[in-house]
């Protein structure tokens, strides 16, 4: 069977976009399936697959069809489900405004991690409500260890869980080949991303990002939520705080609404569109 697919990428966080209106190609996207269209050297190659379609399809989700049409059926390259991607909710958002799937400069998209709302800005990025970082539920202290060096840990779901690391040298991990072990394991039953966060001035700061069913990557929305989010406490700044966050694929920026809310804003592009063979 051929499908459509669409190449994007938000900070050169790339996926797979595969339009699915209907509901009739989850299926078909079996974690096999993901794997092979996220191959790099064999396929089309991303950090994911968004399978796009509408919310009333979903049935563990519908519910969510009155606050949204459309759904983010999101994976990892490992095939595994994910709760939510900031980077893909704004390229499924640019998507969905260019093919005229929808109207006007805001957009409500549905996802495992709740609903997400989209604006569209004037100077062409786009901002996403991400909703609120939680904390961990209990003050054990978490730790990252990577090639014989190890680090305290700052756990946080944003939805999907995070374990930032702030380092003097974003080189200091290393080559990130191999996952970061967590420790304790309890804190992070379902595993987590880890940033590693340095200082880059006031209220900016870089990372560089292991995400779990992928690798290193070239950026993270929820990590840089995350992030900015630690950074934040850290520094001691009040709500309404605005961070630049560096990522190797280019430049996002998080503000914190009063309400705790946590904005991610940043660009998204749509490139390759063609027919693939599942």
């Amino acid at each position: 069977m051929s499908i459509s697919f669409i190449k994007g990428h938000g900070t050169e966080n790339d996926f797979v976009l595969v339009p699915d209106a209907g509901g009739t190609l989850a299926d078909r996207l079996d974690e096999l399936t993901v794997r092979r269209l996220t191959d790099r050297h064999s396929g089309i190659g991303a950090d994911g697959v968004i399978r796009v379609t509408r919310t009333e399809t979903m049935a563990e989700f519908a519910a969510l069809a009155d606050d949204a049409e459309w759904f983010m059926d999101y994976r990892n390259a490992d095939g595994s489900v994910a709760e939510m991607c900031g980077n893909g909710v704004r390229v499924i958002a640019r998507y969905l405004w260019e093919e005229r799937l929808v109207d006007g400069p805001v957009l409500a998209v549905a996802t495992r991690g709740g609903v997400r709302t989209v604006h569209a800005e004037a100077d062409g990025t786009l901002t996403v409500e991400m909703g609120h970082a939680k904390p961990a539920s209990t003050r054990q202290m978490s730790f990252v260890a990577v090639g014989g060096r190890t680090w305290e840990a700052t756990p946080v779901w944003v939805p999907n869980p995070h374990a930032v690391v702030f380092v003097s040298d974003l080189a200091e991990p290393g080559r990130l080949v191999e996952p970061p072990e967590l420790r304790p394991a309890s804190v992070f039953p379902e595993s987590a991303n880890v940033e590693f966060v340095a200082d880059r001035g006031h209220k900016h700061i870089a990372l560089r990002v292991w995400e779990r069913g992928v690798g290193e990557t070239r950026s993270c929305g929820t990590g840089v939520c995350a992030a900015a989010w630690v950074a934040m406490r850290r520094d001691g700044v009040g709500a309404g705080a605005r961070y630049v966050v560096d990522v190797p694929g280019g430049r996002l920026t998080v503000t914190e609404r009063p309400d705790g809310e946590l904005l991610l804003t940043g660009p998204a592009v749509l490139g390759l569109r063609g027919q693939v063979d599942v």
